[in-house]
């Protein structure tokens, strides 16, 4: 990767040396210790915001971590909502105090004294160190610093039409097309990135996140969606959809996890709708395995998704899905009509004909379920993380 010059004081560490109980459910993990070790620094937007990002961040920092890799995990800023992250195994860094000053010279000159600190972190590193950045917005601080001598990764987790609707697609094209190497979370997506002229781009998965001992029973009347209150995972349209299949389904309850700027108006839609003795606001959970096991149907509403994790979660856990086809990674996780139901993107009506089918018919959801489960394991993390393992390997020669 490219230049920088800047030198940078000592940031202090955030250190732990214990991981979150996870209450009896096994982190998809994976045992031994990796030769060589590496250091691997992850680079995001924020350390602990809210979202799927920071949790695939934290997943794989502790993934890495266990393999005997010597892991950082870097944030530009603080976030407007953070997550309670708990123990960390490995240090944490955030570079701003608060927000970096708006567009102008006073902002030029912020990020290169904040992209000097990330110099000072990347000179410490050891030979064959890797920098992953995980969010193209992190980059910009990136490609100011000193990454000579390093393996520079450059993400991106939404799907590549996602990215096209917005300005994160001039970005990655700007800030990734010199990388070592440009991800994608599938092969197609990958492919409409290298028609873009990026000629270093590959695709990576997301590893499963868990694998809970005990599976859902699939008995309770509960339909189950998990994702942070926002316009991307499309809680709106998911009401509009309850509101066709709830009639026709008397008992059964449409269970919301999550928080975020949008909860004021869903809630006021949903009354709206009339379905305020129907619809359950959970809040955000801290234990999604229970939450999932408490459910018979999963239900994925977004707009726009990369690979994601909720979704893995629920399969994992025995529950089918419902979901609409809104990126590659939604249909290469959920084979439609096997372990899961996929519906047009947008498309209410037909969401609510899959929920429809999949609520009125127990054994189609215990046999799907049970599939879903099965299915899932080609996550793995171990086969992740060896993928990983090896790109580093591939990268550095």
């Amino acid at each position: 990767m490219t230049t920088g010059d800047i030198g940078a004081d000592t940031l202090p560490d955030t250190t732990a040396d214990t991981l979150p109980d996870t209450t009896g459910d096994t982190l998809a993990g994976v045992p031994g210790t990796a030769d060589p070790r590496r250091d691997v620094l992850f680079v995001s937007n924020s350390v602990d915001e809210l979202g799927g990002v920071t949790s695939w961040s934290h997943q794989m920092a502790r993934l890495l971590t266990a393999r005997g890799h010597r892991v950082r995990v870097v944030g530009i800023t603080p976030p407007a909502v953070a997550q309670e992250l708990g123990a960390l195994p490995y240090p944490t860094t955030t570079l701003y105090a608060g927000q970096p000053p708006r567009p102008g010279r006073a902002r030029e000159a912020s990020m290169r004294e904040e992209a000097g600190k990330l110099t000072a972190l990347f000179r410490r590193a050891r030979p064959g160190a890797v920098v992953i950045v995980t969010q193209v917005w992190a980059m910009e601080w990136v490609a100011r610093a000193d990454t000579r001598g390093l393996t520079v990764i450059g993400m991106s987790h939404e799907s590549y039409a996602y990215s096209r609707a917005s300005s994160r697609f001039r970005r990655v094209r700007e800030h990734y097309r010199n990388v070592d190497r440009m991800l994608a979370l599938t092969r197609e997506d990958a492919d409409l990135w290298i028609g873009q002229g990026m000629n270093n781009v590959s695709f990576m998965p997301n590893p499963l996140p868990f694998v809970p001992r005990v599976p859902s029973s699939r008995t309770q009347k509960a339909v189950v969606s998990i994702g942070r209150l926002h316009d991307q995972k499309g809680i709106d349209m998911l009401l509009d959809t309850w509101a066709e299949v709830a009639p026709r389904h008397p008992g059964w309850r449409l269970r919301i996890h999550g928080s975020g700027e949008d909860e004021e108006p869903l809630r006021k839609q949903c009354t709206a709708l009339g379905l305020d003795g129907r619809v359950d606001w959970m809040g955000r959970t801290d234990d999604v395995p229970a939450a999932l096991r408490a459910a018979s149907v999963f239900v994925l509403s977004s707009r726009g998704e990369g690979f994601p994790l909720a979704l893995m979660e629920a399969m994992a856990t025995a529950v089918p899905c419902a979901a609409f086809d809104c990126a590659p990674g939604v249909r290469e996780i959920v084979r439609d009509g096997e372990d899961g139901l996929l519906a047009a993107p947008g498309n209410t009506g037909e969401l609510a004909r899959r929920l429809g089918t999949l609520m009125s018919d127990k054994e189609l959801r215990d046999t799907m379920g049970e599939a879903a489960r099965a299915n899932i394991q080609r996550y793995t993390a171990e086969e992740i993380v060896k993928r990983w393992e090896d790109l580093f390997t591939f990268l550095e020669r």
